[in-house]
């Protein structure tokens, strides 16, 4: 990061949390309205099917952990 960066971190951590969170939308607003590249909007499809899957009853649901453990298993991590 550049100093100028660092120096605006410094002096928003100095604000009440409430000006930091409306300084952070304020930040993030414009990144919200940036076009998805065909990977995030394939992953957004993705997720949708999935989502839909599970709410007729065709998909369980695997807790976090369990699921990270099988994938570390099989990579063998």
């Amino acid at each position: 990061m550049t100093t100028r960066v660092l120096e605006l971190a410094e002096q928003a951590r100095k604000l009440r949390a409430i000006e930091r969170e409306r300084l952070a939308e304020r930040l993030l607003a414009p990144l919200a309205n940036r076009r998805l590249t065909k990977v995030d909007e394939a992953w957004v499809a993705e997720a949708e099917r999935r989502y839909r899957a599970w709410k007729r009853g065709r998909r369980k649901v695997v807790p976090a952990g369990k699921a990270v453990a099988a994938i570390r298993e099989e990579l063998a991590v």
